[in-house]
């Protein structure tokens, strides 16, 4: 096991009737931004919840905030927390909203453009951000416990991450109850979304990190489980509840400690967000299988085992069982109805893979993933095989 230092200060609140509590997490003489999307929270009762635990407080309400959040909507949520001297934000959403939210904390008080602390990944270097906590609507991300952010800027198609620890949420709630109102799709990208932050941390190369491979391969097993039923039935608490909080446990540091790690599938993706915008799990859904098997001589053990203990194969080779646990992680997507074809969302795709290439290029990204082993070629190679 590799050595590691661990820190998450995000406080839980977890379970029905949380919202409530919203009142004893954040002070009492606070102005607070309320960040929020589209106003579906206005229509599944968490809109109504939040402002009654909010009663005493000057409130501000910011809406709008899209599913790949864009950074012009941003800054206009950054001028109007300088404008009325805001000194709290809560973000109330999923990954994107909260995501959306982290961008607004670091860039009031930052000093210079604040499209530099994407550009030049600035997040770790922040002096002072604006404290900030969430309501959770979409389990999917992990972002209500980790401190990153991913941000688009669709009039240059780009998409961008940062994090630093300054951007962790002071508290974040979540209630299982919310995943009862949600659509088929966004529940499907959510557990898929969750189910490959695991395994951006897990099919690296065995590291001796027993306990860490056991917890990924605990909630994977249990996003196979559940998600289906989720799926079938959004009212059923005890799976949403379970999804809920593999999605939150996917992605707040745990499974990283100690370990390789890989992500090259998230900035191949979030690539196919950028130029065609697909939904953030899908495009994980297109690259991931194509990634496992070109890299196939790096990730061959830990399919392997990935195979034999989360999918119960058994019989063959190394890598004959590696590839048949690819092929079941296939099957389970398409089982959760995400495509994992470029073709299934664009007739736009022939030149993808050079443009790709040529965007990493020009960012100096040339040897992606735990080995450094994603090349400029690599990805070509796995991007055309994923068409």
């Amino acid at each position: 096991m590799n050595n590691f230092e661990f820190q998450n200060p995000t406080q839980l609140l977890f379970g029905k009737g949380q919202i409530a509590k919203l009142k004893e997490v954040i002070p009492a003489s606070s102005k607070v931004l309320v960040a929020y999307g589209g106003g579906s929270i206005k229509h599944n009762g968490v809109y109504d919840q939040v402002m009654a635990a909010l009663n005493g407080y000057e409130v501000v309400e910011f809406s709008g905030i899209e599913a790949n959040p864009q950074y012009a909507t941003l800054m206009k949520a950054v001028e109007i927390i300088k404008e009325k001297a805001i000194d709290f934000i809560l973000a109330v959403g999923g990954g994107s909203v909260i995501d959306g939210v982290k961008f607004i904390s670091a860039a009031v008080p930052f000093e210079g453009e604040p499209w530099d602390i994407l550009e030049k990944n600035l997040g770790k270097s922040l002096k002072s951000a604006v404290p900030f906590g969430t309501v959770l609507t979409l389990p999917a991300t992990g972002s209500e416990m980790n401190s990153g952010s991913v941000i688009s800027r669709s009039e240059i198609k780009e998409k961008r991450a940062f994090g630093g620890p300054l951007i962790f949420p002071k508290f974040s709630i979540l209630d299982p109850e919310v995943v009862a109102s949600l659509p088929s799709r966004q529940i499907a990208n959510g557990v898929i979304d969750a189910f490959t932050h695991v395994m951006e941390q897990y099919i690296t190369y065995p590291a001796g990190a027993f306990l860490q491979d056991r917890f990924a391969e605990g909630i994977l097993q249990t996003l196979v489980q559940v998600g289906p039923k989720v799926m079938a039935d959004p009212k059923d608490y005890e799976s949403a509840s379970n999804f809920m909080w593999c999605a939150t446990m996917a992605l707040n540091g745990i499974l990283r400690l100690g370990v390789p790690t890989d992500w090259a599938t998230h900035m191949i993706g979030h690539e196919l967000t950028a130029l065609y915008g697909i939904d953030h799990a899908r495009t994980l859904a297109i690259i991931a299988p194509n990634l496992y098997r070109s890299l196939l001589s790096d990730k061959q053990e830990k399919l392997a085992q990935y195979g034999e203990r989360v999918w119960g194969i058994n019989e063959g080779s190394q890598e004959e069982r590696a590839l048949a646990a690819i092929d079941k992680t296939v099957e389970f997507f398409h089982l959760m109805e995400i495509q994992t074809n470029l073709s299934d969302y664009t007739d736009d795709y022939q030149d993808t893979a050079s443009i790709i290439v040529e965007r990493f290029e020009e960012r100096g990204w040339k040897k992606l993933g735990e080995k450094g082993a994603v090349t400029p070629e690599k990805v070509a190679e796995i991007v055309e095989n994923s068409y």
